[in-house]
């Protein structure tokens, strides 16, 4: 591990455990049998349900991509596309942020598409997980008789939602700004700051403009904002499965009281170590004591269980599909860093 890495975990360990140290100073009264008590009513079939929903978003990842690259590999199927899939998800888990190009790179081999192209692709993602999360938020916080109006909270919940609405909005001008003026873009950044610096933003927003491009169509727009809207309802559902394998205790958790707890954790996920998470725990457990008033020891039960069924639940079927393909996780980790490396330092005219 390299010393930049280093010093990007060790910032890291000391925000989560400043964050978990403020977190557990106001439990005093923190009841750790009640907590190890509360495993023992958890449903199982619930569990797997969730485990269920899980596995269903990664085949429509799958399937999302496949429209993606129509354009170009008419006869790549979303199928072929699973395997890069969870193992990418499992790398990401165990291996932390270096892990989340192993998708992309496995992608890039599968089909014989350059890394480059399937990391413009993997951009463009990004918004549309952004814009479609953003939707079902909005609609669970706004519209008429959701849930979330009756919570004492509600106020709160409305300002987390305009914040998400104001990411979404951003990164779709953005995007807007870089389909029609991309290559005027890149080049202004590129002159304006130091040759390596200005160099690698450029390409990034280069790569991210041939992403834009693999949109082919109105039809393929709908195709996309379509899958994605259902692969973030399934993960909804994931979350409702879980809060609701605790039987009565979080019955008051609805579809769309879920969907905070989902934002909370992606928020959290920005603040994480490779294999042990912490962010996304502390971002809902945060959200269920806070928002809805849960326990103490029912939050960080309710916590640690979704970051399992929603994050971890990847690995044993992505560890068994690498040994099966003769695959490392770390070794496809440095490959994937390595080309994006080579992809960056590519010069614009090429």
């Amino acid at each position: 591990m390299d010393r930049k890495r280093l010093l990007i975990y060790g910032g890291i360990t000391v925000v989560l455990a400043a964050l978990v140290y403020l977190q557990f100073r106001t439990w005093k009264n923190f009841d750790w049998p009640i907590f190890w008590t509360q495993w023992k009513h958890i449903s199982p079939a619930r569990i797997l349900a969730a485990v269920a929903f899980i596995y269903v978003s990664y085949y429509l990842r799958a399937l999302r991509w496949k429209i993606f690259l129509r354009g170009i590999r008419r006869d790549v199927s979303a199928t072929s596309l699973l395997a890069p899939t969870v193992i990418g998800f499992t790398g990401l888990a165990i291996l932390g942020r270096p892990g989340e190009l192993i998708r992309p790179y496995l992608i890039a081999v599968r089909t014989s598409l350059s890394f480059s192209y399937q990391m413009a692709v993997w951009t463009v993602e990004r918004i549309f997980d952004i814009g479609a999360f953003t939707v079902l938020l909005t609609f669970a916080i706004f519209y008429p008789g959701t849930a979330l109006h009756s919570i004492a909270e509600y106020r709160g919940v409305q300002v987390f939602g305009f914040l998400f609405i104001g990411l979404a909005a951003g990164v779709s001008f953005g995007a807007i700004l870089v389909s029609r003026y991309g290559e005027g873009i890149s080049t202004w950044v590129e002159r304006r700051f130091s040759a390596e610096v200005g160099h690698r933003i450029s390409q990034k927003l280069r790569d991210f403009h041939r992403g834009l491009d693999t949109i082919h169509g109105p039809r393929a727009f709908l195709e996309i904002c379509g899958v994605s809207l259902v692969m973030w309802a399934c993960i909804a559902g994931a979350y409702l499965e879980v809060v609701r394998s605790y039987g009565t205790s979080l019955q008051q958790l609805s579809f769309s009281k879920v969907f905070p707890l989902m934002g909370s954790s992606m928020v959290g996920s920005l603040i994480q170590l490779p294999g042990v998470g912490g962010g996304s725990q502390l971002g809902t457990i945060s959200a269920l004591q806070h928002i809805f008033n849960v326990s103490h020891e029912l939050a960080a039960n309710c916590g640690i269980l979704l970051w399992l069924a929603t994050f971890v639940s990847v690995v044993p079927v992505g560890l068994v599909l690498a040994q099966f393909e003769r695959l490392s996780l770390r070794k496809l980790s440095a490959a994937s860093q390595q080309a994006e490396d080579v992809a960056a330092a590519v010069p614009p005219s090429q």
